[in-house]
């Protein structure tokens, strides 16, 4: 390791000071594997992702000509004095797949496009070429006369036809929607009378129904369920047309395409709230009966290579399509079948054989789009690479780590650059090299507390160093259930028709490697029911304009609070509303735009960052402006909120379930852009924790927390079922298993190989039995 450092073979960064890192100096050693580590919030997705990587990809932007970087995203370049001995940088972080419903496993890896040409090239009948099995590409016949400027003009007749794999009904998204009428209108009344009952649609109002009452092709007086025929298609599905209303242009069209064009073109998880449940209950989606849910036309569907069409190959387990190609011997397409070959390979190695080819993309959980993202670069032939993980574990078994571990010694044995960021100490153990960051998080975190190898970080007194040899002991005795939730025949994704029963009143893990059918049986038959609250993975949306006071409601109390003390609006303290900066119109800072460049965002002068026009400011609560009571952390806020003049116990509740998560230095006015994965989900964890439900359902709730905080996490559940309430645990974490009054292990594999209850009863009984890979691994983490 020495050696390394004597050659300046480092990436060496010098003064990074990128959200909370406070001048942070650090070496990292090149063609090692290092990992960051460190409590949630404490800077280190800082150092790694918006420091280092982000400059090695803004540097090779800089190499394309202008043209070029004006398609390409604009990057700033990090707060850092230096930084030093930088490689080409491939980011292989958490985001979700695009949720296009276009977009699937084997689009998002390239499978599909070689399947296609395979199939071009040796399925029978032959029926086109490579477009001819792809679900995004139309069919499309034209005919006409074209003249051709040639000697003293010459009229050619011309047809042109393209064969595409796309299913004419489902247009290649393999699923149809219908639109229950019912939802849309009461046909016993007339149009006149209210008939029309889509939210937002009034009687009297002049761009929606007026235009129904004023067009001429329907009776605004006839009840609907009178129309004739032809009224009740020019009703519902009438072309766009211009007629006059009160004076006025406007578009006539049929009812159904309005709202399609309207509300269902739009992503429901944008929509206002009302809006989501109308179209929740208005729309059903259906597999579309003419592909079976293949997405492909008939004519792509009848081609085979022995006895199996493309449908077929791309619904397969991914690890029993991997058999098949291996199979084919077929000289002329050799090349091609190896690469796939190895593509499919990766997925296996990778495991993800369970997935198959026509999964939806937008259906993959963080873990497992990571994952996928990987596969492309398992067999890549570049070397000197920075390859940067954000905690590659998320989603993986006790028996999968070991896999994805070896996975990234290989990366680093190709001579190139892995850094890590990573909780789990079975990677840590792995490191070359290990760089610490806290001591704390937010303001308390930012800084280098040690680096150096493992046995170091062991020897240490920092927080990781202390809790990294922490391994949590199964409970003396567990709770008694106050009833069951029963599932009963679950079939859905690879489930086998699983009955169990879930108690309920006490901490229920359902466990299992990935890909064994946990999310499918909880999601499938849990989530959904009256009064199960489900805290998922699914990101939360908010701009920069977003932060913790603004998303979890809080900022209401505190807005009503400021007004009452000093006899004014409530709107006057919003920065998004009357109370905003004029100069910056409450975004505290000016951002200009620099075309190809990145665009430069300076502090407004006006309000110096504060978002508020300086009137505002003049009004206090408790001693405190509003800009300095969105400064506060949580922890603070919760006993400004507590007591005397500013005691407020709608502001003081939600600031005291926030702490509960561990969100305590978190600021009420820092931007949502900047929390990390952890950090959302907590937060999303304070917002449900309001809800009125029985039973809480929570989706790997670890995610993103460090070792120290898993216990901050269990206690909190703890409380949760203290308080009467059932709580439902999709979790591989060890020290979670062992706090469980019930464990559900679900396998024994993954995919078809997986999908039965293998075990059902206390950890200290999974333990005895060490019957499944789960009890063996919690076993050894018990006893170790």
């Amino acid at each position: 390791m020495s050696q390394a450092f004597d050659r300046g073979d480092v990436i060496r960064v010098q003064g990074a000071r990128e959200n909370n890192l406070k001048d942070v100096s650090v070496e990292i050693p090149k063609r090692r594997l290092t990992v960051f580590t460190g409590v949630s919030g404490s800077g280190k997705s800082s150092l790694v992702f918006d420091t280092i990587a982000a400059e090695s990809q803004r540097m090779i932007n800089e190499t394309y000509s202008a043209f070029v970087q004006g398609f390409m995203p604009t990057l700033a370049r990090p707060d850092v004095d230096l930084l030093d001995g930088l490689t080409t940088a491939i980011i292989i972080d958490q985001e979700r797949m695009g949720a296009d419903p276009r977009s699937t496993v084997g689009t998002a890896t390239d499978a599909n496009a070689m399947l296609r040409i395979i199939f071009s090239r040796l399925g029978q009948p032959h029926v086109g070429p490579p477009n001819a099995f792809s679900f995004n590409v139309a069919s499309v016949r034209a005919s006409g006369a074209i003249t051709v400027e040639r000697g003293g003009g010459q009229t050619v007749r011309k047809t042109f036809t393209r064969a595409g794999g796309m299913c004419p009904r489902c247009e290649g998204r393999g699923q149809v929607t219908d639109l229950d009428l019912t939802q849309l209108f009461d046909d016993s009344k007339s149009i006149l009378e209210g008939a029309i009952t889509i939210p937002g649609w009034k009687a009297d109002s002049f761009w929606t129904t007026q235009v129904y009452v004023e067009s001429g092709f329907v009776d605004p007086n006839k009840p609907i369920r009178k129309y004739t025929k032809k009224e009740m298609r020019d009703f519902l599905y009438h072309e766009p047309v211009k007629v006059k209303v009160q004076g006025v242009n406007l578009t006539y069209e049929g009812l159904i395409p309005k709202i399609q064009k309207s509300m269902l073109s739009k992503d429901v998880e944008a929509m206002q709230p009302h809006i989501r449940a109308f179209v929740e209950r208005a729309v059903t989606f259906q597999t579309c009966p003419e592909c079976d849910g293949s997405r492909l036309s008939e004519a792509a569907r009848s081609s085979r290579i022995d006895g199996i069409s493309i449908a077929d190959a791309c619904a397969m387990q991914i690890s029993d399509l991997a058999d098949w190609i291996r199979d084919l011997e077929e000289p002329t397409v050799a090349p091609l079948l190896g690469t796939l070959q190895h593509t499919l390979d990766s997925f296996v190695e990778i495991g993800l054989g369970y997935l198959s080819l026509d999964r939806p993309a937008g259906t993959l959980s963080g873990g497992e789009a990571q994952r996928t993202k990987l596969i492309r670069h398992l067999g890549s032939s570049l070397t000197d690479v920075t390859y940067v993980f954000d905690e590659p574990t998320i989603g993986l078994h006790p028996h999968d780590i070991q896999r994805m571990n070896q996975l990234l010694l290989r990366l680093r044995d190709r001579c190139n650059t892995v850094l890590v960021v990573e909780h789990k100490p079975e990677t840590i153990a792995i490191a070359d090299h290990v760089v610490d960051l806290g001591p704390g998080a937010g303001i308390g975190g930012g800084t280098v507390c040690f680096e150096g190898t493992v046995e170091g970080l062991r020897a240490s007194d920092t927080i990781t160093g202390r809790h990294l040899g922490d391994r949590a002991t199964l409970k003396p005795s567990v709770r008694s259930s106050t009833g069951a939730l029963e599932i009963r025949g679950a079939t859905k994704h690879n489930l086998r028709d699983v009955d169990v029963d879930i108690p309920l009143g006490v901490l229920v893990v359902v466990t299992g490697v990935a890909g064994s059918g946990k999310s499918s049986l909880i999601h499938g038959s849990v989530a959904g029911r009256e009064g199960v609250v489900l805290v998922d993975q699914t990101p939360i949306k908010g701009s920069r304009r977003s932060n913790p006071a603004t998303y979890t409601g809080l900022l209401d109390p505190i807005r009503k609070a400021f007004a009452k003390a000093n006899g004014v609006k409530p709107a006057l303290f919003s920065a998004n509303s009357e109370g905003a900066c004029p100069n910056c119109n409450g975004a505290g800072v000016i951002y200009t735009d620099l075309a190809m460049m990145a665009g430069v965002a300076t502090v407004c002068e006006e309000c110096e960052g504060k978002r508020f026009e300086p009137s505002v400011l003049n009004y206090r609560l408790g001693g405190r402006d509003i800009s300095e009571v969105l400064a506060m952390p949580v922890a603070e806020a919760a006993d400004f909120f507590a007591e005397g003049e500013a005691r407020t116990p709608a502001a003081h509740t939600i600031l005291s379930r926030m702490s509960d998560v561990g969100l305590g230095y978190l600021t009420l006015g820092q931007p949502l852009t900047t929390l990390s994965g952890g950090e959302r989900q907590r937060l999303k964890l304070a917002t449900h924790m309001a809800e009125k439900g029985g039973v809480y359902v929570l989706d790997e709730p670890t995610t993103g927390l460090h070792l120290a905080d898993v216990e901050h996490l269990l206690g909190l559940l703890d409380r949760l079922v203290d308080t009467g309430k059932s709580v439902i645990v999709i979790e591989h974490h060890q020290a979670v298993m062992a706090h469980a009054d019930w464990i559900i292990d679900l396998g024994p594999g993954a995919g078809h190989d997986g999908g039965q209850v293998v075990f059902e009863g206390t950890p200290a009984a999974l333990v005895g039995a060490r019957s499944t890979l789960t009890g063996q691994h919690l076993a050894d983490y018990v006893a170790s």
